[in-house]
């Protein structure tokens, strides 16, 4: 019952973006972008290749610098010259295509790695919780796996691990499975839906639209470098609103023969 009392709102938006644009040369890439992303929310970016999305995704940690507008990380600024990247990196962990771990180092290494040199965490308590992270992606056993010794998927899980042991508020996943054998999508992409139902604030440019379907929050639909079009996947992949939309789902699922695509 209201106590008559007006109670603040609480502004939910982690991850808030406002007239983003980003240009190589005389390429625009991306073109006006406004996107908020909520906290436990998950933001699947879906799109042709060349549309924009890895890009977005790599402006929202720094790794590129926007042309034009702004990114803000909890209400902070990550766009100034004045931003502390790396403490905003702290709070927003990122996978890639490509798995980009050390080749000498074991998984457990890998995994403490960042808490070590960035957290200036202890061995013990880093330790402690590379193993907790790595029994969570369900590779306890192949702590001491270098890897060179670990399947495409397990590499792609101990980089999961690893972004997590900075514990983020966030996790951006760019085309994490593309490079893997099908055989082994599978067990990364349980990983990240198990992530979700966490809470974890995600942001996921993938193909694999099953994925979006059942475990986004919402579908954002990018190409040639604007937001085309966004909502919930129900609405976006059965009853889209614009012909560009449509046009893209009708395209991929001619090619791979499914009709889940489209929810049929």
């Amino acid at each position: 019952m209201s106590s008559g009392t007006a109670q603040p709102v609480v502004n939910d938006v982690l991850i808030e973006v406002r007239g983003l644009s980003k240009s190589f040369g005389a390429l625009e890439v991306l073109r006006d972008i406004d996107l908020d992303v909520h906290r436990g929310e998950v933001v699947v970016i879906i799109g042709p290749s060349g549309s924009g999305k890895s890009t977005l995704l790599r402006c929202l940690n720094r790794l590129e610098d926007a042309t034009a507008g702004s990114v803000r990380i909890g209400g902070a600024e990550i766009t100034g010259r004045a931003s502390n990247l790396s403490q905003m990196r702290r709070r927003v962990g990122m996978v890639f295509q490509h798995f980009n771990l050390f080749p000498h180092m074991t998984a457990l290494d890998n995994v403490m790695e960042g808490p070590r040199t960035v957290l200036r965490m202890n061995r013990p308590e880093a330790e402690a919780r590379a193993r907790d992270l790595l029994d969570k992606v369900g590779l306890a056993d192949k702590a001491l796996s270098k890897p060179a010794n670990l399947s495409g998927g397990q590499q792609q899980r101990v980089a999961i691990a690893r972004a997590l042991a900075m514990n983020p508020d966030a996790m951006l996943f760019d085309e994490v499975t593309s490079a893997l054998d099908p055989e082994l999508v599978g067990e990364v992409l349980t990983v990240m839906r198990g992530l979700a139902e966490e809470g974890m604030t995600m942001v996921v440019v993938t193909h694999e639209m099953s994925f979006a379907r059942r475990v986004a929050d919402r579908v954002v639909f990018l190409d040639r470098g604007v937001i085309v079009e966004q909502g919930a996947p129900d609405r976006i992949f059965q009853r889209a609103e614009e012909e560009r939309t449509r046009q893209f789902l009708d395209q991929l699922q001619w090619e791979i023969g499914d009709d889940s695509v489209l929810g049929g």
